[in-house]
């Protein structure tokens, strides 16, 4: 079978996710924290698991984490990190988001960080999640957003596919509304926040090649005041990005 276009890109990246300050901190992680501390969860899902960060913060109040994602590098370092932390509750499972190998309503809860803008077919991963979450389960999705502007939507989307072909969409806040609804899911929290990117680290994580890191910054120099404006873009091509948090239960 031929490798996912997002894996192919994704392997020799894993380390760097694993290590990823971005992706190992903030408030989100806590939300989620307390989202299952105390319930008695018995196995919850980590959707596009990535380096796991996810993973390792639930698996303390969780019986099981089962970490997915589609590439199998990525899935390697966590099982090693986990090993590392004593986190013996986390599982690997290898498989797209449009193509869970899991039952209908296998998961107490569903986890979905920073990876739905990789995946080919959103709305039909986000079924794929509706359909394995128990029926008086809770699913929480969290990503980066487009503006609601055409403008800053295309300047976000063209400098994320610059930095990383593997890159297919970030959805805006009325978007990813649309695709939950459609998915059979119901919002009843979404909470915005943003997130700051150190432009040499956001490059690097992703390896981005030279040329192309030349490319973003070209565009950074000669972006329109609204796009400066809308993304605090700083002098040495830092920005910031809006996320949003979506709460969801079964429709």
């Amino acid at each position: 079978m031929t490798q996912p276009y997002a894996a192919q890109h994704y392997g020799i990246r894993a380390p760097d996710y694993v290590a990823s300050a971005v992706h190992a901190e903030g408030a989100d992680l806590e939300a989620m924290e307390r989202l299952v501390a105390g319930k008695g969860l018995r196995r919850v899902l980590d959707l596009g698991c990535g380096g796991g960060h996810v993973s390792y913060r639930l698996a303390p109040h969780v019986a099981e984490v089962v970490a997915c994602d589609v590439t199998r590098q990525m899935l390697d370092a966590v099982r090693e990190e986990a090993g590392r932390r004593g986190l013996t509750n986390i599982t690997t499972v290898h498989a797209p988001a449009e193509h869970l190998p899991f039952e209908d309503g296998w998961f107490d809860a569903v986890f979905c960080r920073f990876t739905t803008h990789h995946w080919s077919d959103a709305a039909a991963g986000l079924r794929e999640a509706r359909r394995v979450l128990a029926p008086s389960g809770c699913a929480l999705f969290i990503d980066v957003t487009a503006p609601a502007s055409a403008l800053g939507d295309s300047w976000l989307q063209t400098l994320e596919l610059l930095r990383d072909v593997s890159h297919v969409r970030d959805y805006a806040v009325a978007e990813w509304m649309s695709l939950l609804g459609g998915a059979g899911f119901a919002v009843t929290e979404l909470g915005t926040h943003r997130l700051r990117m150190e432009f040499a680290s956001w490059v690097a994580r992703t390896q981005t090649p030279a040329e192309r890191v030349v490319a973003i910054r070209s565009l950074q120099q000669v972006a329109p005041e609204e796009v400066i404006r809308l993304f605090g873009v700083e002098e040495d091509g830092s920005f910031t990005l809006d996320v949003a948090r979506f709460l969801a239960v079964p429709a």
